[in-house]
């Protein structure tokens, strides 16, 4: 197998908490696994921020160059695994001569790129790519793909539409366990965290609920944890930013007590996410407080697991009811971890995995 991923192994929570944690698995079960992909870590480690554009330039004529490379081994291959795209910019042109050569091709998808193309890379700080970005590669691939793998309900249906074969498979982003402890004591006789995660392209979400923590702010004592790779200012509310590290992402999430995950009503993108946010903070043991939209009624249920919110007024009341009631936050936390563990730990969804690659090559 080969995979052709867009960013270097560990450090994208798109490909992270998703196939890369089964290379292993896969090799376990016969499969010799080579993974390419586009960005270097150098490039990885300024492609996000601001400027550096001789580099990102650079960046880019390297990624290319190693596609070039994979375009004249991938029939060699018994199958690819392709995971958004080949190259992230220009014509679909690389992508096709990559399907044509390719004996079978899995494509992974995530987020709503096939209903929101026109947005891609919209808020991405490299100009270079909001300039290049070739939307058109999402749909190319989702329809001549042999199989699909999506990453939310909704956005499998829409891709079941598109593929020419109709064989698509929602499987879960996943976290591990084992790696992944909790260390909340649920407490109420210390300053409560209350936590958010991501990087720069989920910043807006983050944005909107901005002013409801300020109100928050002026009624509760807390501090706000953001663990991201952008800086964030938020006037009035006792704010911490910290840069996520995979060295010390778990200790980073066990400091939190409550865990944060707001996302836009009314926007067809956020049908394709695949709840991640929520995912980590309940196998983590936290409550988490989420907006009621896209995938997520389906991972947390209302006051049992999590709270699920709407309004302005719903996202102070919740915050607020937790902050003040250490038994919600063990109870629901609790709750959390179990569902967590048993529906989207890693040893839970290896074999849906290994379903699609057996069924493709077997």
């Amino acid at each position: 197998m080969l995979v052709l991923c867009p960013y270097p192994i560990g450090v994208a929570a798109g490909q992270r908490l998703k196939f890369e944690q089964y290379y292993d698995d896969w090799r376990a079960h016969g499969w010799e696994v080579t993974i390419s992909p586009f960005m270097t870590r150098d490039m990885w480690d300024i492609a996000f921020d601001r400027g550096h554009l001789g580099r990102k330039l650079v960046g880019l004529i390297v990624g290319t160059g190693r596609r070039l490379r994979d375009l004249f081994r991938i029939g060699r291959y018994d199958l690819i695994y392709s995971f958004m795209y080949l190259t992230p910019v220009g014509t679909t042109g690389l992508e096709r001569i990559g399907r044509r050569a390719a004996k079978k091709l899995i494509y992974d998808v995530e987020d709503n790129v096939l209903g929101g193309a026109a947005g891609i890379g919209a808020t991405n700080p490299n100009r270079v790519l909001r300039l290049l970005r070739g939307a058109g590669k999402y749909r190319y691939l989702a329809r001549e793909a042999d199989h699909i793998i999506t990453s939310s309900p909704a956005l499998n249906d829409v891709c079941r539409q598109i593929n020419r074969h109709g064989a698509c498979t929602y499987i879960s982003s996943s976290i591990d366990a084992a790696r992944f402890q909790p260390a909340n004591d649920y407490s109420e006789d210390r300053t409560l965290t209350i936590g958010w995660t991501g990087t720069f392209s989920s910043r807006p979400f983050l944005d909107l609920i901005a002013p409801m923590l300020q109100r928050l702010a002026s009624k509760r004592d807390f501090k706000l944890r953001v663990i991201g790779n952008f800086d964030f200012a938020l006037p009035g509310v006792d704010l911490e930013v910290i840069r996520w590290t995979a060295e010390r992402e778990v200790a980073d999430l066990q400091a939190i007590d409550i865990g944060l995950y707001p996302l836009p009503i009314d926007d067809d993108w956020v049908s394709g996410k695949s709840g991640l946010k929520a995912i980590t903070y309940m196998m983590m043991g936290l409550p988490c407080v989420a907006t009621a939209v896209g995938t997520t009624p389906l991972i947390i249920r209302d006051g049992e697991n999590g709270l699920l919110v709407r309004t302005e007024g719903e996202w102070i009341d919740a915050l607020r009811r937790l902050l003040d009631d250490p038994g919600l936050r063990r109870r629901l936390g609790e709750q959390a971890r179990r569902d967590a563990v048993e529906n989207y730990s890693t040893d839970a969804i290896a074999a849906e995995y290994r379903a699609v690659l057996d069924n493709l090559i077997g």
